[in-house]
């Protein structure tokens, strides 16, 4: 079982529930260690003063802060600790927002935020069915390990996720930090409806799964075979096409190839089903209604009617849960 990276509490207005913070995201970036070609001993770092080769010790360590002038300010821990914001152990939901009012480069890290034991269960459930319905996420500040933090508290399916915000004044402003901006320019409506034509062309469901990190795998089967002590091969560079070419002549050939692309991937034999789904049966209400929509479709009705771990289910799946739901749903009426 995952363990919480912080416990405290939730509150918004006066409900107060125990919760406990934990990291949703696990990294799988590559870390490489640095050895000596020769020795193949570590290279390691040591802390060194400046124009010397004398290490110095932690405890002797002070922080400089860089002034606009270049200057640095020495501060010590005891300065430092007299600012820093006062423990809580609160995370309290000042304001609520259209989640669509936030722009994605605010988000830093997520995390859940579950209950932390069973009296929590019911304010908890409270909460993220009310923001579900009201399609509102809180925000918040609280503090952990000495910092301050801004977040946004969203609901996602059966639990509360937690993102840390970056603060308005860390976000760059691209009016002033890039030297380049795209210009004011006429553009044609050919060339608008073929950028859009392109754009329903490339238009799937969002599948997570199916993006993998192929230079990471790679790394990982070069490692493995090196290991295994067989012979490596290093294949040329392939040079990437970087040619300016007639832009509506590009999107027109982009969207033959998304095209053929798609009528590919429909041409693969599929596998022979073993069972049906109760929508392809007909034995659920609006069957075949059911049997013609799209997992986004069906997502949205699952989402309406409640089916926890709606977010695993396949197509299929989706399908049998809503069909035994409104049967229930008629049913009971």
């Amino acid at each position: 079982m995952a363990r919480a990276i912080w416990t405290g509490y939730l509150s918004f207005g006066l409900v107060v529930l125990p919760v406990g913070l934990f990291s949703a995201i696990e990294q799988r970036d590559m870390r490489f260690n640095q050895f000596e070609r020769e020795t193949g001993k570590r290279v390691k770092y040591k802390r060194v003063a400046e124009d010397t080769d004398r290490e110095v010790p932690y405890e002797k360590i002070v922080k400089g802060l860089e002034t606009a002038s270049g200057d640095y300010v020495m501060l010590t821990p005891q300065e430092l600790a007299s600012v820093e914001p006062g423990k809580s152990k609160t995370i309290e939901i000042g304001d609520f927002v259209s989640l669509a009012e936030i722009d994605p480069i605010y988000f830093e890290k997520s995390y859940y935020l579950a209950p932390k034991d069973k009296d929590a269960g019911k304010p908890y459930a409270l909460l993220l069915q009310a923001m579900q319905d009201a399609e509102r996420v809180g925000i918040a500040m609280f503090v952990m390990r000495g910092r301050q933090y801004l977040a946004a508290i969203r609901p996602s399916d059966d639990v509360l996720v937690l993102e840390t915000l970056y603060y308005a004044d860390e976000v760059r402003d691209p009016k002033t930090s890039l030297d380049r901006l795209p210009e004011q320019v006429d553009l044609s409506s050919r060339e608008i409806g073929v950028a859009k034509s392109l754009i329903e062309q490339m238009t799937v469901p969002w599948e997570p799964d199916r993006y993998k990190d192929a230079y990471r795998e790679a790394v990982l089967d070069l490692a493995k075979a090196k290991e295994d002590g067989k012979e490596v091969t290093i294949a040329p560079v392939k040079k990437e096409d970087t040619k300016v070419v007639d832009l509506t002549a590009a999107l027109e050939r982009s969207i033959a190839a998304a095209k053929e692309k798609r009528a590919g991937a429909k041409a693969e034999p599929e596998p022979v089903a073993t069972t049906s789904t109760a929508a392809e049966k007909g034995t659920g209400p609006g069957a075949e209604e059911l049997a013609d929509m799209s997992r986004e479709d069906l997502y949205a009705r699952a989402q309406k009617l409640k089916i926890p771990g709606r977010s695993k289910m396949s197509r299929d799946d989706l399908a049998d849960a809503v069909a035994d739901a409104e049967s229930e749903t008629r049913a009971a009426s």
